[in-house]
């Protein structure tokens, strides 16, 4: 027996997972792409959740709890004085993304975003008829204050209303902006009578000695607008729920959401989120422990097995970007370790311009998993 809760077997995970991750590729391929971990569930999330189901507490969700308990998360972990009265419950980050695009700007290239950044972003922009407009990181990772101010100039010409979309810690590169860059960020965004919308679905899970930074909190953040969810750092991608907070000059926005916008968030999603977000702490706690043990082996095993790969060290999140332009495998490297590793990775080109070359590998398995992961793409390579 163990107690660690990124443990489980292949073998075991086979039997037991009936999600896309680990049926989506045929039963040889080790999936390491979408963002779900191959963990234990956090026990005071099970027992609420298991409870809630016993006693038929299956109903519609009230939302005021949850928003007080991530106001309760927030102020403890990182001193953030949410108002939970001005929150809005929404059925994922991304479902309030696109409601918020709807109502905040027009059709056509509308939105800022800073690649390589999350892929479904891009997905989220298309599917409510908006456009891209990039401004890309530095080579570094970081927030680029000329690309910025170009995209919002572009964007807002004419006067159009536009928004940018901020990944806070960054997704894919697990890079933790700092209180600085996001107060230039403001600071630009203001200029630019740009609204902020930051995804901070992945805040819980950053590693020492980094500190996370709420968008919110910083100077010249209040028009900005918070989308969040316990469903990355605890695992309850399937059990819907998320929650929009806004600056405040932007309750007024966030207000031209139609209520029906709320129906989405699962009753049981929201219990299992607020008992994470309120006994759940010291479990995550442990979880980002053994995450920095795999990303700390995963450095050591990229260095070690695959030299043509380059990978910065994650100050954040569960998930590697890996640098494989010196291989020759083309604009897309996931493909050739999927078909002859049998490993599949999330393809870089998704991630937007700065992603070819790239993928992206989901080191939150167990580090058996992991190993045995590099070694059959360092197979592959011959």
């Amino acid at each position: 027996m163990t107690d660690r809760i990124l443990s489980a077997s292949v073998e075991d995970l086979r039997r037991s997972r009936t999600s896309l991750k680990w049926r989506l590729h045929p039963s040889d391929v080790l999936p390491l792409w979408v963002a779900e971990m191959d963990c234990a569930p956090c026990p005071a999330v099970l027992t609420a959740v298991t409870g809630a189901v016993r006693r038929g507490d299956t109903g519609y969700p009230w939302a005021r709890d949850y928003a007080d308990a991530f106001a309760g998360f927030a102020a403890g972990q990182w001193g953030w004085e949410v108002d939970a009265g001005r929150a809005h419950v929404v059925a994922d980050v991304l479902t309030g993304i696109a409601r918020l695009l709807e109502v905040l700007t027009g059709p056509g290239p509308s939105v800022v975003v800073s690649s390589p950044v999350y892929n479904a972003f891009f997905t989220v922009i298309d599917a409510v008829g908006r456009g891209a407009v990039d401004a890309p990181l530095t080579r570094e990772g970081r927030l680029d204050p000329d690309t910025l101010a170009a995209a919002f100039e572009e964007v807002t010409s004419g006067g159009r209303s536009a928004v940018y979309l901020l990944a806070n810690p960054h997704n894919p590169t697990g890079v933790v902006h700092t209180r600085g860059e996001l107060e230039m960020l403001a600071r630009l965004a203001a200029e630019h009578d740009v609204t902020v919308i930051s995804d901070e679905i992945h805040a819980a899970l950053v590693y020492e000695p980094g500190s996370f930074t709420p968008y919110l909190t910083v100077a010249g953040s209040e028009r900005g607008i918070t989308v969040t969810s316990a469903s990355k750092a605890w695992n309850l991608a399937g059990l819907k729920a998320g929650l929009l907070i806004p600056g405040s000059e932007a309750r007024t926005l966030v207000g031209r959401l139609h209520p029906f916008v709320g129906f989405g968030a699962s009753h049981l999603g929201v219990i299992a989120h607020t008992a994470a977000w309120t006994e759940g702490v010291d479990w995550v706690s442990r979880l980002v422990a053994e995450l920095d043990e795999n990303r700390r082996l995963l450095a050591e095993l990229v260095s070690s097995r695959l030299p043509g790969v380059r990978l910065r060290l994650p100050e954040a999140t569960y998930l590697g970007w890996l640098d494989c332009r010196a291989l020759g495998l083309g604009d897309d490297p996931s493909a050739h370790f999927r078909e002859k590793a049998r490993v599949a990775l999330s393809d870089g080109p998704s991630f937007g311009a700065g992603g070819a070359g790239f993928a992206r590998l989901n080191f939150a398995t167990s580090p058996g998993i992991l190993r045995e992961a590099v070694d059959r793409m360092a197979e592959s390579l011959g």
